[in-house]
């Protein structure tokens, strides 16, 4: 009897050990099947992501895509490899963010950052503006070179050091020199970590004048809002030639595949900066993510490419594009900000009647045309 007591109670172990055997694989193959999903839970609030940016030698191409039909009201919090630099930029955010998480971008080497050099004029402007000072507290100045950094510091609360694996950044470099293609790059692949963080941005090249608040004329259905060098009057029009030195993208799971898919296509186009590319892309994402693309009238967030179609009275921003030269940036962008100047300052009293066609009339002016950025051999 104790003998086959023995066998029985041996049968019934190795029963259950064949029945937690069997359970083990079934839900091996439940999690093999069902693991295969292409997007996390969305997050309603941005996590403590000390575990997010994990340090690489290189950026990964390959972020987990997203469906176009995925919720677009709660930013989705992506899980990509990005290079170490990426690490703090959670910290940073908020506290450089306004109350509906969006942060203004601008980026500078140590030759735009310099005492006297663009960032100086950048910054004047914003004070120079109208009421548009506070905003300077929400703008995130990205320096590429350690010190770019430090001249920043010098000037401004919120700095970010995003360092870059390339040829030496400090100088001015060229438009479509080496240097400056692969900054372009690694400027949209922080712009795109913004994103997946849970925050919009608007982005602006440092050699941009601001008077205006540009947030009034950013709508609300974009997915992304860009300024143009060349402006058809139909904003909706995806025929006009986007300028990605002023946009703004709001994060959503579809914001964040655009940018993914954007800086994919780089290995289709090479050697293209991001601009042409998202020019040559932009059917594509338009129809295969439906991604909403707003351009901006130059004859408000102006520039020298299209200039003669601004008027002071509507400015929102002027841009030094079509030029090339610090040098000639330096001094044709000083020159808007004296124009502004004078056209802001009230008007001595033996003028203002005058002024104001003796009852608020109109005081609409042009700007004059650039006198080194204006030449053909400057314009670009």
């Amino acid at each position: 009897m104790e003998i086959k007591g023995n066998l029985r109670r041996f049968f019934v172990f190795l029963f259950e050990l064949w029945l937690a055997a069997t359970l083990v694989l079934v839900l091996l193959c439940v999690l093999a099947n069902t693991g295969g999903s292409p997007e996390m839970p969305a997050a309603a609030e941005v996590c403590n992501c000390s575990q997010i940016g994990i340090a690489s030698s290189r950026i990964s191409e390959e972020v987990t895509g997203t469906s176009g039909n995925s919720n677009e009201s709660t930013p989705l919090i992506w899980i990509s490899i990005f290079q170490s630099s990426f690490a703090d930029l959670a910290e940073l955010l908020p506290k450089v963010a306004t109350d509906d998480r969006t942060v203004i971008i601008t980026s500078v080497n140590e030759a735009f950052a310099r005492p006297n050099s663009l960032l100086v004029l950048f910054r004047e402007s914003f004070a120079a503006g109208e009421k548009i000072a506070h905003l300077l507290d929400h703008v995130l100045v990205v320096a590429v070179d350690p010190a770019a950094f430090h001249h920043c510091r010098a000037v401004h609360p919120h700095c970010y050091h995003l360092k870059v694996d390339t040829t030496n950044l400090s100088s001015a470099n060229n438009f479509m020199s080496e240097a400056y293609v692969e900054l372009v790059w690694t400027k949209l692949s922080l712009q795109q970590r913004v994103l997946e963080l849970g925050y919009n941005f608007l982005f602006t090249d440092v050699d941009i004048l601001w008077f205006r608040d540009p947030f009034r004329h950013i709508g609300v259905y974009a997915d992304m809002t860009t300024s143009c060098d060349v402006f058809n009057g139909d904003g909706d029009d995806l025929s006009n030639w986007p300028n990605t030195g002023f946009y703004y993208v709001k994060s959503t799971n579809r914001t964040v595949e655009m940018l993914r898919r954007w800086r994919a296509a780089r290995a289709r186009y090479p050697p293209n900066h991001e601009q042409n590319i998202f020019n040559y892309i932009k059917h594509e994402l338009a129809a295969g993510l439906g991604v909403r693309v707003r351009f901006l009238d130059t004859a408000v967030f102006g520039g020298f490419c299209q200039l003669f179609r601004n008027d002071m009275a509507r400015a929102c921003t002027m841009h030094a594009n079509c030029c090339v030269g610090l040098g000639n940036k330096l001094h044709d962008l000083r020159s808007a900000l004296d124009q502004w100047a004078n056209y802001t300052s009230p008007a001595p009293p033996e003028g203002r009647k005058k002024k104001s066609g003796g009852g608020g009339g109109d005081r609409r002016a042009g700007w004059s045309v650039p006198a080194k950025c204006g030449t053909p051999d400057k314009r670009g």
